[in-house]
Parts: C-alpha cells; sequence; structure tokens
C-alpha cells in the first residue's frame, strides 16, 4: 500500500517543503489573486475515511459524492456523499466482504449513470489483489462488477487508477495502470453496466513503447466521438515522459504528442509526466497538467510542472510552468487536472508549493494568465488541509469544490469550497444527443421552473427535484446552450450542447 501511496503522490516527499531560489519568470505572468471565500467543510478522521485523492461529482439529487483511499470500516477506503453545508455520510466500508472482494483503496472519482447509479473503480482486491469495478447506488449498496486479472497473464488490464467514462453508446470506457497483452503496461478497455469487459488496447504494443505506458488517469470523450487520454511513462523521445494519445472507441489508437520533446540539455521545457485526465474545452483544444519538467527547477531538479493546451491533432503548446514565482508562491507540481468554469477559465490545484509549500489552487486563463486562489496550510497545523491531488468539482450552485489528502483537524484530509463569486448554471447530463433522447438538468434551486430551452427551441420538461430536470431534446433543436428559467431568473448551462445527427 506504500507503494500506491507514494506512486500517487500522497505521501509527504521533499519537494513539498523546498524553498524555490530565484526563478526564471514565465512569459505567462502569474498574478495577485482576487477575493474569495475559501471553507473547510470536512475534516476526515479515519473512521469515515482518509487519504482523499480523487475529485467530487453533483449527483442529481444535488449532494457531492465521492471516495477516499483509506479510513472506514477495514481502513481500505470508503465511499461518502456530502451535502453543499458539510454533512457527511459513509455509505459504503471496502473490504467489508470476504477477502475484499469488493475491492479496496479507490484512487479515482465516481460517475453517475444515465440509470442514476454510481460507477466507480477500486485499485486493489485482495481475491485477485489487482482491483475491480464496481457499481453503487445513492444509498449505499455496491456491486463489484467486474475483477481485474481474470484472464491469463492479467492480459485484461490489472490496478485500475483513473475513473470511469460513460460513452455516448452507454457502455463505461477507462485504463488500468498495469496489465495487459504485452507485459504489464496498461491497457485502456471497455465495460457494459452489466460488467462484460473489452480490452480496447495493451500498452507497449510499438518498438521501445512509444505509444506510451501506465496511463494513470482515466479517459474523456471528445466532442468527435473519440477518448483521449495521457500516460505517464513511455513515448518516442525516450525520455520515457509520457505521452497524449486519442483512441477510437473501436480501439485505434494514435500517439499525438511524446512529452520531452523540447529540451534544454536534461530539461523538459514543454512537461513531463502527465498524471492527470485532460479536460476538453469550448474552443474545442485539450488543456492538461504535467507534474514535472517546465521551465523552472526550483522545486525539482527535474522541473515543477506545467499546464499545457494540445490541439485535436497534436500541436502542444506550454501554456505555464510553475514555480516562476520566488519561493514558487504561484505553485508547484501539478497532480491533479483542470476544469473549465463557466468564465471561460481554467481551474486546478497544485500538490506543492504555495505561500505556505503544502499546494495551491489556482486559475489560468487560455492564453496563460495564472492567478493563485489560495495557499493550503493557511493557519497553524493546516486545519484547512494540504496536498490536494484531485481536480476540482464546479457544483452548479457557481462554487467549487474539492478536497485535500493531508490535513484537517485530524490530519486525515479535507473536503473544502472555494466560491470566487461565479454565479449559479445549469448542466445537462450528457452534453451532446440526438433530437429525442432524454437529457437530465442538474441545478440548483429548480423547484418552479417554468420553461426549458434547447438553443433557443422549447423542450417539454419535469421538475423531479429542487436539483434535477428531466427532459428530451426538442425537434428543431439546434447546438447551443440550454436555458431554464426559474422563478429566480434564467439559468445557462456551463457548456453548448450539441445536437447530433
Amino acid at each position: 500500500m506504500q507503494q500506491i501511496k507514494q506512486a500517487a503522490g500522497v505521501g509527504k516527499p521533499s519537494w513539498r517543503k523546498t524553498a524555490c531560489g530565484v526563478c526564471v519568470l514565465c512569459a505567462a505572468a502569474a498574478v495577485a489573486s482576487p477575493a474569495q471565500t475559501f471553507t473547510t467543510l470536512h475534516s476526515f478522521d479515519g473512521t469515515d475515511g482518509a487519504l482523499p485523492s480523487a475529485g467530487l461529482i453533483q449527483a442529481t439529487n444535488g449532494k457531492l459524492y465521492g471516495t477516499a483511499l483509506e479510513g472506514g470500516a477495514k481502513q481500505k477506503g470508503t465511499v461518502f456523499t456530502i451535502t453543499a453545508s458539510g454533512a457527511l455520510t459513509v455509505l459504503h466500508s471496502f473490504c467489508s466482504q470476504g477477502f475484499c472482494t469488493d475491492g479496496e483503496y479507490p484512487q479515482a472519482a465516481l460517475v453517475q449513470a444515465t440509470s442514476g447509479e454510481f460507477y466507480g473503480t477500486a485499485y486493489s482486491d485482495q481475491s485477485h489483489g489487482v482491483g475491480t469495478v464496481f457499481k453503487i447506488t445513492l444509498s449505499g449498496t455496491l456491486t463489484t462488477i467486474y475483477k481485474f486479472c481474470s484472464q491469463s497473464d492479467c492480459a485484461d488490464g490489472e490496478n485500475p487508477r483513473g475513473g470511469l467514462v460513460q460513452g455516448a453508446d452507454g457502455d463505461f470506457y477507462g485504463t488500468t495502470e498495469y496489465g495487459g497483452a504485452n507485459g504489464s503496461f496498461g491497457t485502456v478497455f471497455k465495460i457494459t453496466p452489466t460488467g462484460a469487459l473489452t480490452t480496447l488496447y495493451s500498452f507497449c504494443s510499438q518498438s521501445n513503447c512509444t505509444d506510451g505506458v501506465e496511463p494513470y488517469a482515466g479517459l474523456i470523450q471528445a466532442t468527435d466521438g473519440n477518448f483521449y487520454g495521457t500516460t505517464v511513462g513511455g513515448g518516442a523521445n525516450g525520455s520515457n515522459t509520457g505521452t497524449v494519445f486519442k483512441i477510437t472507441p473501436s480501439g485505434a489508437l494514435t500517439t499525438l504528442y511524446s512529452f520531452c520533446s523540447q529540451s534544454v540539455g536534461q530539461d523538459c521545457t514543454d512537461g513531463a509526466y502527465p498524471y492527470a485526465a485532460l479536460v476538453q474545452a469550448i474552443d474545442g483544444n485539450f488543456y492538461g497538467t504535467t507534474f514535472q519538467g517546465g521551465a523552472n527547477t526550483a522545486c525539482s531538479a527535474q522541473g515543477c510542472g506545467t499546464v499545457f493546451k494540445i490541439t485535436p491533432s497534436g500541436t502542444l503548446t506550454t501554456l505555464y510552468s510553475f514555480c516562476s514565482q520566488s519561493g514558487c508562491t504561484d505553485g508547484g507540481n501539478a497532480y491533479a487536472g483542470l476544469i473549465q468554469a463557466t468564465d471561460g477559465n481554467f481551474y486546478g490545484t497544485t500538490v506543492g508549493g504555495g505561500a505556505n509549500s503544502y499546494g495551491t489552487v489556482f486559475k489560468i486563463t487560455r492564453s496563460g494568465a495564472l492567478t493563485t486562489l489560495y495557499s493550503f496550510c493557511s493557519h497553524s497545523g493546516c486545519p484547512d488541509g494540504d496536498g490536494p491531488l484531485a481536480a476540482l468539482a464546479h457544483a452548479t450552485n457557481g462554487n467549487f469544490y474539492g478536497t485535500a489528502a493531508h490535513g484537517g483537524a485530524h490530519g486525515d484530509g479535507t473536503i473544502f469550497s472555494l466560491s470566487v463569486g461565479l454565479g449559479p448554471f445549469v448542466e445537462t447530463q450528457p452534453t451532446s444527443t440526438k433530437v429525442g433522447a432524454g437529457v437530465r438538468v442538474l441545478g440548483t434551486n429548480l423547484t418552479g421552473v417554468t420553461s426549458v430551452t434547447f438553443n433557443g427551441t422549447p423542450a417539454l420538461f419535469k421538475v423531479v427535484s429542487s436539483s434535477f430536470i428531466s427532459t428530451t431534446v426538442p425537434v428543431g433543436a439546434t447546438t447551443g446552450n440550454v436555458q431554464v428559467v426559474t422563478p429566480g431568473g434564467t439559468l445557462t448551462s456551463n457548456v453548448p450542447f450539441r445536437v447530433l445527427p
């Protein structure tokens, strides 16, 4: 288990308290933080979880759901739900079944399926030792639907570190860090809601592993219908520092970029080791982070990490190199990915750096201007948490929610909220489908809604609860924002809804 923690970055390596010396400033300078409100909602105490290393998701009932890597009744991790005001309930403690057949050590966020249930992954289990895929109801009934290494030599993969994404076809897609047909370099897989798994790709299928090895993060499905992801190793440059790839739903993989393609001496100025998933922005490009590399080495000889943009065809631009400020007050070593908020900017976290050397929350524009919003461990004893490993969640009330792996009142990590003044919005699930298909609309204070439109075309709808509307894509709808008229005003979807042919 200690190896899992170290690989995930949840230990306390020396770079977390390493002070920067004089750093070379990037072209994209960091700027001062605007006014915001940071609130610690919950401090884990071990019984309800510990070391939360995954992000949160907002469910149709308006609550947030997540996982903790450790803690719980058996100290093997938990699934929990928490309200926006901080009331936490443990739904499941892993290893509740003999030989931990229900899995142990969940490291990834959950996904809520169109059926309303959540699906997720556990990194390991004692019966096979190499992880599971599970589903769990809103009330906490967990079912293991697949155990990895069910095939000879673990050709189906082992140790899923990333989460799942539900594709447009209704199946789930994900990655395993190890296993596969070529040794133990990881896989991409598809799994049905009932647990039928298909291995789509085994990494290191090319000579010298130029196609990458060891995907840590999950996938995203882009607007072109293909899936995009990252590996932390392999690549075409012999540096073994990772790749960005595209894979079709049928399993045809294309390596879009190999990191450390740009270098000054031994430095990977374009970044190295992308641990996190990508996000596709409204401009159609992908944005992500690397844990090391970049223009600055004050926090690590291998670099302090970057934020990058990459086009669907593979052209990469480094937007920001961390530790560009003296003392690394702008943060260092981004382990988690980005999210794009309703203001068009990206928001993320670093596990190191900041004013107190325990990590940050930051905002960055599409052109690369970075603002440090919060530095963790701002109080003695770090009651506000330290070492955020996961991406933020942008809830429909306009606030951000996240987890810190350490700190808090008991030292077992925290859940926090951050308000930067963004207003409420609605979120559609999915964000694209055909005319006549069902769509879920998530929001806040939806009671009394009088209208739902798809780019101006009225739709039939039903208000299921104050946080959930069910609707269908109306005839005549075109691609554009969904708008919901409430007694308090009109809410607009966070991203345009695409009407598929």
